[in-house]
């Protein structure tokens, strides 16, 4: 199979430590691999973890009923709460004076999220970042702008790593401070934007506002993950800032950024580092397993991870996958775009909406910006959803009329090919809250349980 997407611009091979053999081993190969280390994970989570054992011995399986691929199903999912009932340090299935580093959520829905690393660990992570971004079209010498929140967010050192083991030049800018960061990317000649796609398209805005062009520039690939995004904001990325806008997936609880990312020659979903994951959709109301190319839930198991094993993990995410052949010459899986969240779906008058759908129904119409936010009301039984929505600068919004022409188009157009009928508000140039980093996309005034 041909390997040409491994191959520097001189034809020569990347370093070997972004293992071209295993991105594009025969998959039966490449499921014997996984085998093993599942086997190996499943003992090591079970002898470490007394989280696992009594999970695994409620089930009535050790790690002795794996005996080919498909017995994974037979073992008990993991979920978000398992990590809060055992915080901070209860799963973690080494001594606590191995774990290296910690980084954790921001706990505003209850108690944080604390996932941790060993040196072996970091060493995989920061791997499996520099795989991505030679996977993305980045290359040895680049200059990577770093618009990641560094911190205990997984994004910003995870790129870090990522891009210094590859041999780029980091410049961990952070979020925030917009205005001198597009000077810093044009003073410095950036080649590659790592940022949230919300963050990137305030800081495209920005420079249009500064009268700096980005567009002109070397900027050439823009490696963007950590919320939700649709294709009609890629286009837009694309266009504002003139690069290749790339996905990338990941979450902390099984890494950091790095678990998939897509390839920049096809751009057809991103393929999964199955030498280190194991990836499962299943149907996310009964947890039955789908097949290869149904829609489902993504599950995840972690198959290296010594500090921290994953074993069945639910990320909520809705997408498929898919071992078709890819023309980049990686036979790794390919996740699809991700459609929405599990429990992020809403309910409006009786009609089951993903924000990412409005979002992609929102982007590039005529009139209004890409800045939006979603108020979502109790109203009975059902969910009421307010889209607040940015005219665009060019437009003048004082007269109502021109107000109430932009939110009825709005609210045919997400009626047509959404099919909900909401309220829309047209708000003035910078009234809807930028991004410095995940964006606030929705504003839920529901009550909560139990108040």
């Amino acid at each position: 199979m041909a390997t040409h997407a491994l191959r520097n611009k001189n034809g020569g091979r990347q370093h070997a430590y972004f293992s071209p053999d295993v991105e594009t081993m025969p998959r039966k190969q490449l499921q014997r691999l996984q085998f093993e280390r599942l086997r190996h994970v499943l003992h090591h989570a079970y002898a470490n973890v007394p989280h696992y054992r009594r999970s695994f011995e409620a089930a009535r399986v050790t790690p002795l009923a794996l005996r080919g691929l498909g017995d994974l199903p037979r073992f008990p999912f993991t979920s978000k709460t398992a990590l809060r009932d055992n915080y901070p340090f209860g799963l973690f299935a080494v001594p606590r004076e191995d774990v290296i580093r910690l980084h954790a959520s921001s706990g505003t829905t209850g108690k944080a999220t604390v996932v941790g690393y060993t040196a072996a660990d970091l060493a995989n992570w920061a791997l499996l970042m520099a795989r991505s971004f030679v996977c993305a079209g980045a290359r040895r010498g680049d200059i990577v702008h770093n618009a990641y929140g560094y911190g205990l967010f997984t994004g910003g050192l995870g790129a870090h790593d990522g891009a210094q083991r590859l041999g780029c030049t980091v410049v961990p800018a952070s979020g925030g401070g917009t205005e001198r960061q597009v000077t810093l990317m044009a003073d410095f000649a950036a080649n590659v934007l790592c940022a949230t796609p919300s963050y990137a398209l305030n800081i495209a805005e920005v420079a249009e506002r500064m009268n700096v062009d980005l567009r002109g520039g070397p900027l050439r690939i823009g490696l963007f993950g950590a919320e939700p995004w649709s294709e009609a904001l890629r286009q837009e990325l694309e266009s504002r800032l003139g690069l290749k806008a790339i996905d990338i997936y990941g979450l902390s609880e099984v890494l950091g950024p790095g678990v998939a990312v897509e390839c920049h020659e096809a751009q057809a979903g991103l393929h999964g580092w199955e030498d280190h994951f194991f990836f499962e959709i299943v149907d996310p109301e009964t947890g039955e397993p789908l097949d290869m190319g149904e829609t489902g839930e993504l599950v995840i198991t972690t198959l290296t991870k010594e500090a921290l094993p994953m074993i069945r993990y639910r990320t909520r995410d809705i997408t498929r996958l898919s071992d078709e052949p890819c023309r980049c010459g990686r036979t790794h899986v390919r996740i699809r775009r991700i459609t929405g969240r599990s429990d992020d779906m809403l309910i409006v008058r009786g009609v089951n909406v993903y924000p990412s759908q409005i979002e992609a129904a929102l982007v590039g119409l005529p009139r209004i910006s890409p800045h939006y936010q979603l108020v979502i009301e109790r109203k009975g039984a059902l969910d009421q959803v307010t889209v607040e929505v940015e005219a665009d600068p060019l437009v003048a919004i004082d007269d109502m009329a021109t107000r109430r022409s932009i939110a009825d188009a709005v609210s045919h157009h997400l009626k047509s090919l959404v099919g909900i009928s909401c309220e829309v508000i047209v708000k003035r140039p910078g009234e809807v809250p930028r991004s410095q980093g995940k964006a606030v996309r929705v504003r839920d005034l529901r009550p909560k349980p139990g108040v």
